[in-house]
């Protein structure tokens, strides 16, 4: 289940060790140093969990994960805490008041941490379903199979025709708005963590269902993120 991760820890030493542990199990990082460098991060790039430090220069971690909380966008990105402090009501005030998925004491074992991470994960990932799916114009209908669009509010919609891939990585980037995903974990979530393809076969098929959206002039919404991956986004790149 690989992930986007950033962590947000202001001690070289524990973030290198995090990052390190992270990325060998298959994890993409990214990394800030305080909450106000985080927070232009996540602005950017919208990881799949935050590892976050309780005790942070100038804005403590808490009052990141209350901001968090607090916006639309990133109420309910995973957050797990990183912490020295072990006094009970710490950690009933992260979990319960604040809502951070699950707070982990130092010091802690690395695999510990990488199974801490697999469970919120798991416990976050969205069920598969059958709603239809309407935004940027676009409308897809996994009962059906099909994908219109009607951008001009008015009766008549245009078919935009896909295989079966580019369907199904439609579908899934529609379903995760706003988040870069890599290759591996697309390779993992839409062809299946059984199918054994090359990592290039997703930029094949992002063109191919790129062209398809070209025909509506919606192309744009499927979007390369440098160095990283992709994201469906209705916000234009600057």
């Amino acid at each position: 289940m690989p992930a986007t991760v950033l962590v947000v820890e202001d001690e070289p030493a524990i973030q290198e060790l995090i990052s390190y542990k992270l990325r060998n199990a298959g994890h993409v990082v990214l990394c800030a140093n305080s909450a106000e460098q985080a927070e232009l991060m996540v602005n950017n790039v919208l990881p799949d969990l935050v590892l976050l430090d309780w005790m942070l220069p100038k804005k403590s971690g808490i009052e990141f994960a209350q901001k968090l909380r607090r916006e639309t966008r990133t109420k309910t990105l995973p957050i797990i805490m990183l912490t020295a402090r072990i006094e009970e009501n710490d950690k009933v005030s992260a979990l319960a008041e604040i809502g951070v998925d699950d707070y982990i004491t130092k010091p802690f074992s690395p695999r510990e941490l990488i199974a801490r991470i697999k469970a919120v994960l798991r416990r976050r990932m969205p069920e598969t379903s059958d709603d239809i799916i309407e935004m940027g114009g676009l409308t897809l209908n996994p009962r059906t199979h099909r994908v219109t669009c009607n951008d001009d509010g008015k009766s008549n919609s245009i078919e935009v025709i896909l295989g079966p891939t580019e369907f199904r990585l439609l579908h899934y980037l529609m379903t995760h708005t706003e988040r870069v995903h890599t290759r591996t974990q697309l390779l993992d979530r839409v062809w299946g963590d059984h199918v054994f393809v090359e990592d290039r076969t997703v930029d094949v098929h992002i063109r191919r269902l790129r062209k398809a959206l070209e025909e509506v002039d919606k192309d744009n919404l499927v979007q390369t993120v440098r160095g990283i991956g992709y994201r469906f986004s209705v916000v234009s790149k600057e």
